[in-house]
């Protein structure tokens, strides 16, 4: 995702045997097609990531939270957490590592931090989200972390599942060192990326951005597809600046908006302490995810939250526009829309990374 423009919010003017594709594009597609990629209806999608997930030891139902996950994010035109993380999970020790039941290590009415056994956070996550719909349902507030477990996700697909049932929520994950403090020669901080989620009468309206310059997914992606990396993000293990994709996987990456990024990438940080993300020999020892879910009920009654948020939202689309600008977009709203197109068009997937799926 991009940490300039995270959720689109302003509009200018203008090899595999994979048999169950979608058309191809047409005029107006949001994804060209070409000689190096596929293009791959959701269920075809779903079911090449279900089976790569069935052959590297995930059980059925598991493997569908994680995909689900997946193609939303490329439904949503995040191409590098789709079906591409399958592979970098595939190569990951923790992911060959011995997963655990995810259990309840300490809990009140209004929190819980829950253990995630060493479980990919996509899973960890989700049930934290669960667990936090729960208690805000019953209590009115809640605040859940999760700790020992790996890679993230999409931090906005946690919160619109949480928003969906009429909730405001706030998620962060803080993750192992990949990003370069200011001045720094070698990653200090995570790319940390953090989520705001608000529901309206129009649907969930949500901001979700990461405080690295590029996301990990995005660096890996270049590094599979052996593609370099735009100027002045990635640094080799030295510190020097590269734009070799391979070189940054053993480097990091900068903060986005210099110290603002930086400080925003920290606060992230020690709020994955409160998770229970911990350091081990001076190291992150793995990720943290926190979920703070509030229902809106117990702070309003009428106008209802919902009816507010609607009216900020036609207010703020309602704003004189720039020249050459055509519509002033919320956040989410390019995502939303988007998702919606490429359920029709369809997902388009690079051949290698087809061929590496198949391959495991």
């Amino acid at each position: 995702m991009s940490a300039s423009d995270p959720c689109g919010t302003s509009s200018k003017s203008p090899t595999s045997n994979t048999s169950s594709t979608s058309n191809t594009a047409t005029a107006g597609s949001l994804d060209p097609d070409s000689e190096d990629t596929v293009r791959l209806s959701v269920e075809a999608a779903s079911a090449l990531g279900i089976a790569a997930l069935g052959r590297i030891g995930y059980a059925p139902d598991d493997a569908r939270i994680i995909v689900d996950q997946l193609v939303d994010n490329s439904l949503c035109g995040y191409r590098f957490a789709g079906l591409p993380r399958i592979l970098a999970i595939a190569g990951d020790e923790k992911a060959r590592a011995g997963r655990k039941a995810i259990r309840t290590v300490r809990e009140t009415p209004v929190s819980a931090l829950l253990d995630g056994g060493n479980e990919i956070g996509y899973i960890v996550a989700y049930r934290a989200a669960e667990v936090a719909i729960a208690k805000a349902r019953t209590s009115g507030i809640a605040c859940v972390g999760a700790y020992n477990s790996y890679y993230s996700g999409r931090n906005a697909y946690f919160v619109e599942k949480v928003v969906r049932e009429g909730l405001v929520a706030i998620h962060i994950a803080s993750a192992k060192p990949r990003v370069l403090p200011i001045g720094g020669a070698r990653p200090a901080l995570g790319t940390n990326p953090l989520c705001f989620g608000f529901p309206s009468h129009e649907g969930p309206v949500i901001f979700d951005m990461g405080t690295a310059a590029l996301m990990w997914g995005d660096v890996l992606l270049h590094a599979h597809l052996g593609q370099p990396l735009p100027e002045g993000v990635g640094f080799d293990e030295q510190g020097l600046p590269t734009r070799d994709a391979n070189a940054t996987l053993r480097g990091g990456v900068v903060p986005f908006g210099g110290h603002k990024g930086y400080g925003l990438s920290f606060a992230v940080q020690a709020l994955g302490l409160l998770a229970g993300a911990t350091f081990a020999r001076g190291e992150v020892q793995d990720y943290g995810f926190l979920f703070w879910v509030v229902d809106p009920d117990i702070m309003f009654t009428e106008p209802d939250f919902e009816a507010q948020m609607s009216e900020l939202v036609a207010k703020i689309k309602a704003t004189p526009r720039q020249p050459g600008v055509d519509e002033i977009r919320i956040p989410s709203e390019r995502a939303r829309r988007e998702r919606e197109q490429r359920r029709v068009e369809g997902i388009v997937v690079e051949r290698k990374v087809i061929a590496s799926l198949e391959a495991l």
